[in-house]
């Protein structure tokens, strides 16, 4: 499965990468590099891949979208809002909503951030690079697939208004596809 996950931006990239050329016509941005693996304020990757029962999700995104700052939190207040949020994403049901109907249940959730390390060095408070990411996987077995047609994302653009944009790669029973999800459109189907 981890193989379908690590294929699935390669796959996909021509027409996510059209798909983004499309809807950014006529915007400059100076923070994006045009590719998947750039760090663009307000973006967010997201990778499903479902394998017989398996369905595995990998969210990626830049600190600033999920937490409001990109540092390692050097006041009270910071370090809740890390907390706060690595709660968040530690529990899917909060962010991502699959059909009941599908019986998944969630086997594995992994965080990782340079954000979540715990130690703190005081010359590295406010982090030694500028663009901090989260990363999060969730792996759910899944006793009926056949029922898992939609993944909808309104949840995690609701607890995270930084999100402006989610870019979605979908490997599932009707092959691959892409899309981009927003808010008020923030579904995918498998």
């Amino acid at each position: 499965m981890r193989h379908l996950l690590l294929a699935l931006p390669f796959a996909l990239l021509p027409a996510l990468a059209h798909a983004h050329d499309e809807a950014h016509h006529g915007h400059d941005h100076s923070d994006e590099h045009g590719s998947l693996a750039s760090h663009e304020h307000g973006v967010a990757q997201l990778d499903a891949a479902l394998d017989g029962t398996t369905l595995e999700i990998e969210l990626r995104s830049p600190a600033i979208n999920l937490l409001g700052f990109e540092h390692r939190p050097g006041s009270a207040a910071e370090r809740s809002r890390l907390a706060q949020t690595r709660a968040t994403l530690e529990r899917p049901e909060a962010l991502l909503s699959l059909p009941a109907e599908a019986r998944c249940t969630l086997t594995e959730a992994r965080l990782k951030s340079p954000l979540f390390a715990d130690h703190d060095h005081d010359h590295d408070k406010h982090g030694s690079s500028a663009h901090n990411d989260i990363q999060a996987h969730y792996r759910y077995d899944c006793t009926a697939p056949d029922a898992l047609r939609v993944l909808d994302l309104r949840q995690l653009f609701e607890a995270f208004p930084g999100t402006e944009r989610v870019e979605a790669q979908i490997i599932g029973p009707n092959g691959q596809q892409g899309a981009q999800l927003r808010a008020q459109q923030a579904r995918i189907t498998f």
